[in-house]
């Protein structure tokens, strides 16, 4: 190397050395190689049909913010946007501020664009472990369906950071959560859980880590084996949760982080009857297996619900082009969530369908069915 150096230097200059020695020392993440693959592309900008997003979260809830979504969601197609974030801004807050930051949010929604929003409540854990915590939260959720609130939606928080009055860490199954999962199946709403992370955050760092990239870019992400429990031991408490309440409908979220491992979704949906998929943050997956994917989507398509998670107007261009067309080798759109290149399903018209808005309408109490077709 030192010999051919000043070789370089004298005929190339400069620019050119700076350009080879770049070359040996780029970092994993900063190379991107432009394909050379001749194949069709079709992508896609606005969905087949009209759908539900059963996983958004959005918290300044002005009238300007309302029209741009609007305007994006026409743009789209996307007929109605479920927000599961009536209340997880307010943490922090009085039970009454709470309240009122829901209900706020729900008449804001109506009084703009009426049927076009879903907006699901959320627990407060503060005092959790209290004589009265379970009475008071089984009331609040009373009142929050009164008002117009068509579902619940559980953060991975819980499982993971929720403490009791003892600072104990609470399971997802912990008996005082009973009477909250059986009065969501009195009431007639879903429960969209999402219970832990990626199991590779409990893995250790390294080369053959899948989520590497990820976890050096978001450190805090990380977790030790045992931080604050083994990625099995919650999960496990979630699939309790679920035997244990079989009258109540179950959306795992982000496909219960089985995604990756269609055969083990399989059994779970076999298992649970009253469990069922929402496919958001976890499109990469089936982009990498599309056959198999495929299958997955026919046998399974009345128990899947679209949904994208962070609002990106952009991002869910991936997700109609890795559901609806054929394409080959594509890019997704998060270099670490998947360095890997995405592959169509080309699901037919009645998969599609049913995943993007007709599931949602019968999961969900009293939404617009006329933004729909018949």
């Amino acid at each position: 190397m030192t010999k051919i150096l000043p070789l370089i230097l004298l005929f190339y200059g400069v620019s050119a050395l700076d350009q080879f020695l770049l070359g040996q020392q780029m970092d994993f993440e900063d190379y991107d190689p432009i394909s050379t693959l001749v194949v069709p592309e079709n992508p896609v900008y606005r969905a087949k049909f009209p759908f539900v997003d059963i996983h958004s979260h959005q918290s300044n809830v002005t009238q300007e913010r309302i029209n741009l979504l609007l305007r994006e969601m026409g743009e789209l197609n996307m007929a109605t946007m479920v927000n599961l974030s009536g209340k997880s801004f307010a943490r922090g807050r009085s039970e009454i501020d709470a309240q009122e930051y829901l209900n706020s949010m729900i008449r804001r929604f109506n009084g703009v664009a009426p049927g076009r929003f879903v907006v699901f409540t959320n627990l407060s854990f503060e005092n959790f472990g209290s004589a009265d915590w379970t009475a008071k939260a089984v009331a609040e959720l009373e009142t929050d369906v009164e008002n117009g609130a068509k579902g619940l939606k559980i953060f991975k928080n819980l499982g993971l950071s929720v403490r009791d009055i003892d600072g104990k860490r609470v399971p997802v199954d912990h008996p005082h959560l009973d009477p909250v999962w059986a009065k969501c199946g009195e009431l007639g709403i879903p429960v969209l859980i999402h219970s832990a992370d990626p199991a590779p955050f409990w893995e250790p760092m390294n080369a053959e880590n899948e989520r590497w990239l990820e976890l050096k870019i978001h450190p805090g992400r990380r977790r030790g084996a045992d931080n604050p429990a083994p990625f099995e031991q919650i999960i496990a408490e979630q699939h309790r949760v679920f035997r244990k309440h079989p009258t109540t409908t179950f959306i795992n979220a982000h496909m219960g982080w089985m995604a990756n491992d269609l055969d083990k979704a399989a059994k779970h949906l076999d298992t649970y009857p009253n469990v069922n998929f929402g496919i958001g943050a976890v499109i990469a997956e089936f982009g990498r297996q599309p056959r198999k994917a495929r299958e997955f989507f026919i046998q399974y398509q009345d128990r899947l619900l679209f949904g994208k998670d962070a609002y990106n107007k952009e991002e869910f261009y991936t997700y109609f082009r890795v559901l609806e067309t054929e394409d080959e080798y594509f890019p997704y759109y998060k270099k670490y969530h998947a360095f890997w290149r995405m592959y169509g399903l080309g699901l037919p018209d009645e998969v599609l369908k049913k995943v993007y808005y007709k599931n949602a309408l019968r999961i969900i109490p009293n939404m617009d069915k006329s933004l729909f077709p018949n």
